[in-house]
């Protein structure tokens, strides 16, 4: 049950039967309060059949706050609190607009401001008499809405008066307005709050003076419900994402650290998977015949199901699938506030915050189509240099003049700190000269970490020329001083044998030893070293699944305490909420690119 309720309508000239049955039931026993002293004891025979009346010829109002509250407990209190609120959220059918608006105004319960209960935008006048001939000489349709919140939540969170209420819509108006579909400066809205029982509710008449505007949808609905749900449960929603009740507190830190292990063994395990790598190797093929950009949204529709099928055969890894679990599961804290029944899990090829692994899926198969040589992550590289004793300073804006100073000098490990700056180009002007000119130096020192940078530059090809015989000379350098990740690039390259001829003998003696300091990616092309498969295929599973990581990573930071919007605008405003995950087409640390 959602904890706030928002029923929307059109004043119309209801149904003959309809209008009947309202004036009927309201002369019925059970519409006036019951005395205290019987409130508690089982409800009427005649109220029991009034009910069961009401919800069949008015089944929305088995969503009433009230109906759940009788549902539970069947109480002479509960039977009259349904009853006659089901019979006022109703009264519109009678289809008498002039007799709706003075109800509200001033049926009792309804707190007045002056000399009635009507509210409206600031500095307007509220005449009643002309607010009822307004709405009953209307061309158009008039709309009325009912908003309900439980007694202890109005309490709570100070929504039980009248001020509060006229302060909230006035200043949701603009947005009401937008998702009826009338100019903000067309709508004329009043309403009125009824401090009524156990659930305190407002009824809100809105129209447009523009008799041809107001068209409400379903999705207008509920934008309109969520909005003022979180206006309204703001401080309970700040809680839910800082994590400070104690029910989310618990739910959410499982969910979190189940998530953190799981993403941790997504972004350090491996995958295989057969269907994945059949499958992309089609990808591949295929798109060595398409034209045009290489993008999802650019793919014909054949294509797109084929990139489909690999993300949600990704995610029925057993790791992936835990931890869309989870994220579902922190996702749907938010929606409870609002919704009235959740929406069952979308696969995860067709979530939106999940979409950059597509573009992901089309890069890997290109780079297996083109047999570009990749890179497995090597952020660990700087954490291991670290615990070499080999220090760099974090403050790099503080600290570039010091690199550049120590560098001069010869320092090997400031010149390769310095090549990195110049050629990531973020905390200083890139210039990649520089960066290989200062990598050169460190590497001819003997800096394994700058021979392998230097390699891994002329070996990709992207920001100098492409030099393969230079690239094996400095991972070569570098791999002979026992860099792990030299190791394994050179027994990846020999076990290809795209760039450099295939040399089974030299691929497995130098990924035994890159196995030998815990390589994953190593030890898993020794396993596989005599495969017929093309070895990029065979690792493409465990590189999707690798990135997939990186988004659940960034997706589980929208959950430790910034503000987590569901609505599809709000989340767009918010930086697109990281709904495309884009991951750095460079290799610096501490992302690593593929």
């Amino acid at each position: 049950m959602p904890r706030i309720i928002f029923k929307c309508r059109y004043l119309k000239n209801a149904p003959e039967h309809l209008a009947n049955f309202i004036e009927y039931a309201a002369t019925r026993e059970g519409v006036e309060k019951v005395p205290d002293s019987t409130g508690l004891l089982p409800a009427t025979q005649k109220q029991q059949r009034l009910i069961a009346e009401i919800i069949s010829k008015l089944p929305d109002t088995a969503g009433l706050f009230e109906y759940e509250d009788y549902f539970k407990d069947k109480t002479r209190e509960n039977a009259s609190e349904f009853i006659a609120v089901a019979l006022e959220q109703n009264l519109d059918l009678l289809g008498k607009r002039e007799n709706y608006v003075g109800y509200i105004a001033n049926r009792p319960g309804a707190e007045a401001l002056g000399s009635h209960g009507l509210f409206t935008d600031a500095d307007l006048p509220v005449v009643l008499s002309k607010v009822a001939e307004e709405v009953a000489n209307h061309a158009g349709n008039v709309w009325t809405n009912v908003i309900s919140l439980r007694r202890e939540d109005a309490a709570r969170l100070g929504y039980d008066n009248a001020k509060a209420w006229r302060d909230l819509i006035r200043g949701q108006r603009n947005h009401i307005a937008e998702q009826m579909k009338i100019a903000p400066e067309n709508l004329r809205w009043y309403a009125a709050y009824h401090n009524e029982g156990h659930h305190p509710h407002v009824h809100l008449i809105a129209y447009s003076v523009n008799p041809t505007e107001a068209y409400l949808t379903k999705q207008g609905i509920e934008n309109m419900r969520s909005s003022l749900a979180r206006e309204i449960f703001k401080q309970d929603l700040i809680q839910i994402y800082s994590e400070q009740t104690k029910r989310r507190d618990a739910l959410t830190r499982q969910s979190r650290e189940s998530m953190r292990e799981i993403i941790g063994q997504i972004s350090s395990g491996v995958c295989e998977n057969k269907t994945i790598e059949e499958l992309i190797a089609r990808l591949a093929e295929r798109l060595k015949h398409t034209s045009g950009k290489k993008k999802y949204g650019y793919l014909k529709a054949p294509l797109k199901a084929v990139v489909d099928q690999i993300v949600d055969e990704l995610a029925r890894d057993e790791r992936v699938a835990r931890c869309y679990e989870k994220w579902c599961e922190l996702r749907n804290e938010v929606l409870r506030t609002y919704a009235d029944m959740l929406p069952d899990p979308l696969p995860l090829s067709r979530r939106k915050e999940f979409k950059s692994i597509k573009n992901m899926v089309i890069a890997e198969a290109m780079s297996i189509g083109g047999h570009h040589f990749t890179f497995e992550p090597d952020e660990d590289m700087e954490t291991d240099m670290y615990l070499a004793g080999e220090d760099i300073p974090k403050d790099v804006s503080a600290t570039a003049a010091y690199f550049e100073k120590t560098a001069r000098l010869g320092n090997v490990h400031a010149q390769y700190a310095l090549a990195k700056l110049y050629l990531t180009g973020e905390d200083m002007p890139k210039d990649v000269p520089k960066a290989v000119e200062l990598l050169a130096k460190s590497a001819m020192q003997d800096n394994s970490f700058a021979q392998y940078r230097l390699g891994k530059l002329y070996l990709l090809g992207k920001d100098v020329p492409k030099d393969v015989d230079e690239a094996v000379k400095w991972l070569t350098a570098s791999a002979e001083q026992g860099n792990q990740y030299a190791q394994y690039a050179l027994g990846k390259l020999y076990l290809m044998g795209h760039e450099v001829p295939r040399d089974r003998e030299a691929a497995v003696r130098w990924l035994s030893l890159s196995a030998g300091q815990g390589n994953i990616y190593a030890q898993f092309f020794l396993d596989r070293v005599d495969s017929f498969r093309e070895p990029s295929v065979l690792l493409a599973a465990t590189r999707l699944m690798h990135h997939l990581g990186n988004i659940f990573r960034d997706e589980q930071k929208r959950f430790g305490g910034g503000v987590m919007q569901v609505d599809r605008k709000l989340r767009k405003k918010l930086a697109q909420k990281k709904a495309a995950q884009g991951h750095a087409h460079d290799d610096r640390e501490p992302r690593q690119s593929y």
